[in-house]
């Protein structure tokens, strides 16, 4: 039987690219009963064995076994994430960059961040660019410091397009980020042939429709894809314990072994190594506040279910 990558799952149908096949050519499928019995859902990004029906359709007869898999956005084998973050309109969020960051690296899926809108900053008065600016050169220190990579991009002046194309060639890349930050006027720029459907920005509310709708793997002219997913405003850690928390902060990792206790949660303990590299300021008091809410956000949900 043949085999294909899923490449758009769609109202209880599966879109099968064969192997060796354009990527115009999919193949819509259902999937086995027996996969629901098992508790088992195909994915976007999964591999599969297929049968092709007399009415040119298919059937999902098999999964082949995943590298990695995230549970929002529902996707399979996903090589790198590309967080996708505008300085303004809406205005950049570090707590929800943070959310994400936790939940990529839970999901030990290389990451890069993608800054969009950059250009707008020119069109402020020059008072407001500045601080503008400012902020903008501040995030980028300091996710780059912890070890991130940080591409500042603008798909209305078009520059920021290289770096970005280059790092995601040949890779099984997914796009997330925060509603309204320009996801789709990104691809729309970096791949000919594309038209994703793309919304203003609330004035009032100050963040974006969903333009995107459900998750597709779209092909890469350099080789590779993209997943465009709908935009989130939010993340749930229900399939990430507490205890593993800490391990999903990069820059708590080297230091956490020189705690005084194992296990320490890097919040109450004497002899923390963590709280004294805070104090110290060789950890961004951002980040260990964002640690400190997503800790608490978790224990709370943990009483509750």
């Amino acid at each position: 039987m043949p085999e294909g990558l899923i490449v758009k799952a769609l109202s209880g149908y599966y879109y099968v690219q064969p192997d060796g096949e354009p990527a115009a050519h999919t193949v819509q499928c259902r999937a086995r009963g027996i996969f629901k019995k098992r508790g088992e859902s195909p994915l976007v990004g999964d591999r599969v064995v297929f049968l092709v029906t007399e009415n040119e359709e298919g059937i999902i007869d098999e999964l082949v076994p995943r590298t990695s898999e995230l549970i929002r956005p529902p996707v399979s084998n996903i090589q790198l994430a590309a967080l996708v973050f505008s300085v303004m309109e809406p205005a950049f969020n570090r707590q929800l960059l943070d959310k994400f960051l936790v939940h990529i690296e839970h999901a030990g899926i290389d990451v890069v961040i993608i800054l969009t809108k950059c250009d707008m900053i020119d069109s402020l008065p020059p008072e407001k660019a500045a601080k503008a600016r400012s902020e903008m050169e501040d995030n980028i220190r300091l996710y780059e410091a912890i070890g991130y990579e940080v591409i500042a991009t603008s798909a209305s002046a078009g520059w920021g397009f290289d770096r970005v194309q280059q790092r995601l060639a040949n890779e099984l890349s997914v796009f997330a980020g925060q509603s309204g930050v320009g996801k789709s006027s990104l691809l729309n720029a970096m791949v000919p042939g594309i038209t994703l459907e793309t919304n203003q920005i609330s004035q009032r509310l100050g963040r974006g429709k969903h333009t995107t709708r459900h998750v597709e793997l779209i092909p890469l002219p350099q080789g590779g894809y993209i997943a465009d997913t709908p935009g989130f405003s939010q993340l749930d850690f229900l399939e990430l314990g507490v205890d593993q928390l800490s391990e999903c902060f990069r820059e708590f990792q080297p230091l956490a072994a020189d705690c005084k206790f194992r296990g320490c949660t890097h919040i109450h303990e004497p002899g923390c190594r963590v709280k004294t590299a805070l104090e110290a300021g060789e950890i961004a008091s951002s980040r260990y506040d964002h640690y400190l809410i997503f800790f608490n956000e978790m224990k709370e949900k943990k009483r509750r279910y």
